[in-house]
């Protein structure tokens, strides 16, 4: 390091700190970096990459630590800037935005905006996700149908890049910039991590700003939330009741994935574990300061039950992501802060450091077939001859759409605007000597959906793709992906291109790159 230079500091492999930091909360991918850093300012970020690059070093960067594939963690990493430490959530009189840091999990941001300023945005339900990936992706979560996306309220970005002549240096690129410092900032509202630097803070600001004050730079979030958890037992469930319930629930989004409409107000997972987990479950969430939010939820909660022909009963046991909510079979009207750390902290599976998984997403446009829907019902109830089934094989549906598609889809990196809700298809487990089974069996149930396209959700009328934050490195491979159509489409469509031109603009050396990052045109 030159003299004069701020250092991070540093862990190398004899560090009792190196194990932590060279895996993530997916067991299956670990690192061997020659060192660690992590650096606490913009200053120690740029000082850490100019050391990478004068090294000649491959670099990865970590800010939360939940990539599901092997995008930080990965053998080929040599030097890992983890960003944990740069987790500060300010507001910045310069720019008249709110600064996160990358490294802020998105509990601890939802607390400092509220309490701060009484204003939010619209991320997702897991507490201990990191800013850095889960903005760059295009994030959402349970507000979004009555809010947009997080890059929807992304004015600026401050990134730390490395020129042509290997010359690292941090530049800062808004919503207002044309020309190269636009593209840094679009590229950075969908995406995706770890392709053209590392950011070092976000600035939001809505574009519907009500006025100059902090607390009118974000929208506020309700006052107050329904919040409703229902577990449906797979012993009542037919066949029949199975397709109802999540033929249903996308038949709801579908009919409401318009903007402006008064259901824009409800937010919904509905989770389906293996039948070997013994139930499956809902959780909705409703703003109860709109006009008639209990009948718009009991509606709702109604609409779905029926249709599986199946009595809701209390959450008495994990389904999902989350950990019991008996006291939720009634819906309960909580302070919305209140409510997101009660959901936000009530994901076991997804902040549990022991775990390994496998994941796939789609976006749906439309209800799934009577085809697809009995493939899904086939796999989350076969049982293999000596097989203990994986009652953590599950397909999760959460609402989309609503103000989402407000915005075009050129408007930020989210091409994806139009879809109702969003699928995400995994399995989670802990021992090595089970990953080639579950791995398989998410495949198959994955391959078996989209069978009529390749195995993939590939852009129509009835999908749209898949989310790069669910990463799923086998849409790049053809033994997975027969559709013909590219990784880059199913993750991006037709903003790919200036995805690229981006990268070479702001990263011509091709410094940051993983298995699915932004290539340099060819």
């Amino acid at each position: 390091m030159e003299q004069g230079r701020q250092a991070a500091p540093t862990v190398r492999p004899d560090d009792p700190r190196y194990a932590v930091l060279t895996s993530g909360v997916n067991q299956r991918w670990r690192a061997a970096p020659d060192r660690i850093r992590l650096p606490r300012t913009t200053a120690e970020t740029v000082a850490a990459v100019q050391d990478a690059v004068d090294a000649d070093a491959r670099l990865s960067v970590r800010s939360g630590g939940h990539c599901f594939e092997d995008f930080v963690f990965h053998p080929g990493v040599e030097a890992l800037l983890d960003m944990s430490a740069m987790n500060a959530v300010v507001y910045d009189e310069e720019h008249r935005a709110f600064s996160v840091g990358p490294g802020a999990r998105l509990l601890d941001v939802y607390e400092a905006l509220f309490l701060g300023w009484g204003v939010t945005v619209p991320g997702g339900v897991c507490a201990t996700v990191g800013a850095g990936g889960h903005v760059a992706g295009g994030g959402y979560g349970l507000l979004s149908r009555s809010l947009g996306l997080v890059v929807d309220h992304l004015y600026g970005v401050e990134v730390v890049v490395v020129d042509a002549a290997g010359r690292a240096r941090a530049v800062v690129a808004t919503r207002e910039d044309t020309g190269a410092l636009g593209d840094l900032w679009w590229a950075h509202t969908g995406g995706g991590g770890g392709s053209l630097g590392i950011v070092t803070r976000y600035l939001f600001r809505s574009r519907t700003a009500r006025g100059p004050a902090p607390a009118d730079a974000l929208p506020e979030p309700p006052a107050e939330v329904l919040v409703s958890a229902v577990a449906l037992p797979w012993d009542q469930l037919t066949p029949k009741g199975f397709a109802g319930l999540l033929g249903a629930y996308g038949a709801w989004h579908e009919e409401h994935a318009a903007p402006g409409s008064p259901e824009s107000a409800l937010g919904s997972l509905l989770m389906l574990n293996h039948r070997a987990g013994g139930t499956v479950g809902m959780l909705t969430q409703v703003d109860a300061t709109v006009p008639g939010a209990e009948k718009l939820l009991d509606g709702y909660l109604d609409r779905i039950a029926d249709s599986a022909g199946v009595r809701p009963q209390p959450v008495h046991h994990p389904v999902g992501e989350f950990g019991p909510m008996p006291e939720l079979v009634r819906p309960k009207r909580l302070p919305w802060l209140t409510a997101a750390r009660y959901i936000g902290t009530n994901t076991p599976v997804l902040n549990d450091p022991t775990l390994r998984g496998k994941h796939k997403s789609a976006y749906a446009r439309t209800a799934l077939t009577e085809e697809q829907l009995h493939t899904v019902h086939t796999h989350l109830t076969r049982v293999s001859p000596g097989e203990s089934p994986n009652p953590q094989l599950m397909l999760v549906a959460m609402s989309y759409g609503g103000e989402i598609a407000a915005t075009a889809p050129g408007s930020t990196a989210v091409a994806q605007r139009d879809s109702a809700y969003k699928l995400l298809y995994q399995a989670f487990w802990t021992d090595p000597e089970d990953d080639a089974a579950n791995v398989a069996r998410v495949r198959e149930l994955y391959r078996g959906v989209y069978a009529d396209t390749g195995g993939v959700p590939v852009p129509g009328p009835r999908s749209d793709g898949a989310y790069i934050n669910y990463p799923d490195a086998d849409l790049s491979d053809p033994g997975h992906n027969a559709s013909g159509v590219p990784w880059t489409t199913l993750y991006f469509k037709d903003n790919y291109p200036r995805l690229q031109a981006a990268k070479a603009q702001w990263d011509p050396g091709d410094r940051f790159r993983h298995a699915q990052s932004i290539g340099l045109p060819s």
